[in-house]
């Protein structure tokens, strides 16, 4: 449990720097440059990255696949309720994706290997992998759409470079070419540059933030949506199929990880409301420790194969 805490502790001092640079330096700290920087420039790198760590292989690909199948399932009435519930357009963008798009990286991958092992990484890094797809398709639009038309939506997921940059990453991995050892630490180098960039640039937003400001429907809503529908759905579905109890594990502790820092990319990217969006990241941050404590305990009890 230590050990765990403090892997996320050492990450997230990256964001500390974020914060205390733009209180040291104000408006001379453009959070839009950073996130142009991230999104069209680093990004790429990270995924990339990803695919070079692991070779697919068919027995894999179904855990990402009902990654996604539970996301689109959640999806749809979300988006319904959305607009129930919410009558300012971008609080209904903010609901919609912000509860779907975890940190599935930074947060996901070395909380798998601390809980199950390294055997967890080809899982969740594919996890991770599927997760890209959703924020930069499904989360350009319904960021975008706080802002644009639905042309202009549209464009905008065609615009992000990260896509096609997973494209080629893919045929890559399938294909089984190899990359030089140059290339390799090339792709880290941005894939690190990358990571710490979005740290940073979260540490950025979260200077200045109101929390008292934030309405209280949205953060019930993302909130609950997060910490207690996706996981409860998730467990239900786990519980009818014949995945391995590690692979089981594995999926459900990504469905519970908090917001991911990307949300602030495209809210800051599409001018979706931005500090709100650093508020829920936060909050859902802070509310993930307890939670934390929680699943190091519970997953042995369920699955005492593992230890």
């Amino acid at each position: 449990m230590l050990s765990t805490l403090l892997s996320i502790i050492f990450v997230y001092v990256f964001i500390l720097l974020g914060y205390l640079a733009k209180r040291i330096f104000k408006e001379d700290m453009h959070t839009k440059t950073l996130t142009l920087m991230s999104v069209y420039f680093l990004q790429p790198f990270v995924t990339v990255w990803g695919f070079s760590t692991a070779k697919l292989h068919t027995e894999h690909i179904f855990v990402p696949l009902l990654y996604l199948a539970i996301i689109f399932v959640l999806l749809l009435p979300t988006i319904a309720l959305g607009k129930l519930i919410f009558t300012d357009i971008k609080e209904r963008a903010i609901f919609s994706i912000a509860g779907f798009v975890g940190n599935t990286g930074n947060i996901g991958i070395p909380l798998g290997i601390a809980l199950f092992g390294e055997q967890s990484v080809i899982y969740t890094t594919l996890i991770n992998i599927a997760n890209v797809f959703v924020v930069y398709i499904i989360g350009v639009y319904i960021y975008s759409r706080g802002s644009f038309s639905v042309k202009a939506s549209l464009l905008n997921i065609i615009k992000i470079p990260i896509i096609p940059a997973s494209m080629i990453a893919i045929f890559i991995n399938i294909n089984n070419i190899d990359l030089t050892p140059q290339l390799e630490e090339f792709f880290k180098m941005g894939a690190y540059a990358g990571i710490v960039l979005q740290l940073f640039l979260l540490g950025t937003f979260l200077q200045g933030i109101r929390v008292h400001e934030l309405h209280s429907r949205l953060f019930v809503g993302t909130m609950t949506q997060k910490f207690f529908i996706v996981p409860l759905f998730t467990a239900v579905v786990l519980h009818f199929t014949d995945l391995p109890p590690m692979v089981q594990g594995v999926l459900f502790m990504e469905m519970m990880v908090p917001l991911a820092v990307a949300n602030i990319n495209l809210a800051s990217l599409y001018d979706c409301r931005p500090k709100d969006v650093t508020s829920l990241i936060l909050i859902s941050t802070l509310l993930f420790l307890p939670i934390l404590f929680i699943l190091t305990n519970i997953i042995p009890f369920f699955y005492p194969s593992l230890h």
